[in-house]
């Protein structure tokens, strides 16, 4: 059945005469009917959508415009930073052990209505663990991508404040929100707010905060993809862990994968001759991120320069001036 909230909203949206935000309030109660379930009620309700908009002139489900959907209004709007991606997982350059629990994620929530009328619940909180530039951003936005989905970012700059209790009340609002528009929630650096209890640096304040963030997560039954990233899984607080449904590890990618992604990154404007494999081996120590900017960086070059195509020592040297950036980076 639909939350008080919803149908709060329905109302409100129709005394303002705001048809976008009704029609899309209304797609929202025949997605949530679909997944415990009721698909004769959902596919109803979504006939009924198509056929007012159809009477008023309005482009019918797959045709209108998604962003009003999912931008965030109010409060939120400083919480809460709206994509809509169109990554997919092939996108990835993935080890075939975490191409299996995003693949098996992605099936989940697409059978999600199935596992449901079981009694049996999808996947939908991550943990994602690894070094910088392994991927995990865009994880969150190949899940939206893949699931046709809006990414909700949420700003850490917004929900931490210095104000007793505050945070916490920022944090409940995202939570809610969850529940209210299906999307993928995604809390880069969650150690901010997920460090352990006891560390010596530790406040009051930071446990509270830990201690809601636990609470509310634990207790979230929305049908949105929570995803939560850090670089420093060391320093979470152990409670942290139990509470999602997979951990996913990200690592530096090794030569075999390093050379996929230059070859696809490069395969079509390079010289002919270049060995992929020479290139991987002396960017091992690279993130995948750090790659495709040499990559870029490489492409650029010779674009300024009028080239069409790139030699092995164009590729060779972007790949080294990375090396040098990363090094000096870790140095400090």
């Amino acid at each position: 059945m639909a939350s008080a909230n919803q149908l709060k909203a329905l109302l409100k949206s129709h005394v303002e005469g705001d048809e976008e935000r009704f029609y899309s309030i209304a797609m929202q109660l025949a997605a949530h009917e679909a997944k415990i379930g009721h698909g004769k009620l959902a596919e109803e309700l979504r006939r009924l959508v198509d056929q007012a908009k159809a009477s008023r002139g309005l482009p019918k489900k797959g045709h209108e415009k998604t962003i009003p959907i999912g931008r965030p209004r109010g409060e939120l709007a400083g919480l809460l930073n709206a994509s809509f991606p169109k990554n997919r997982l092939g996108d990835m350059v993935l080890d075939q052990h975490l191409h299996f629990q995003l693949k098996r994620v992605i099936r989940e929530q697409r059978q999600a209505q199935r596992l449901l009328a079981h009694g049996l619940s999808p996947r939908r909180k991550l943990l994602l663990v690894g070094c910088p530039g392994t991927g995990k951003t865009l994880t969150a936005s190949v899940l939206a991508g893949e699931l046709g989905l809006p990414l909700f970012q949420v700003r850490l700059d917004g929900l931490i404040t210095k104000f007793m209790g505050e945070t916490a009340a920022k944090l409940r609002q995202v939570f809610e929100a969850t529940d209210r528009t299906r999307g993928v929630y995604f809390f880069d650096e969650v150690d901010a707010i997920g460090s352990q209890r006891g560390l010596a640096n530790d406040v009051g304040e930071i446990r509270r905060i830990l201690n809601s963030f636990l609470q509310m997560i634990e207790q979230d039954n929305s049908h949105s993809l929570i995803v939560a990233a850090t670089n420093h899984p060391e320093i979470l607080d152990h409670a942290l862990f139990r509470r999602f449904d997979d951990v996913l590890q990200y690592e530096l990618p090794d030569e075999v994968r390093i050379a996929s992604v230059l070859k696809s990154r490069l395969g079509e404007v390079a010289m002919k001759g270049v060995s992929w494999q020479r290139l991987a081996t002396g960017a091992v120590g690279l993130s995948y991120a750090e790659v495709v900017r040499a990559c870029d960086e490489t492409l650029k070059e010779a674009l300024i320069e009028g080239r069409h195509k790139v030699a092995e020592t164009d590729i060779k040297q972007t790949l080294e001036e990375r090396q040098q950036i990363s090094e000096r980076l870790k140095s400090r």
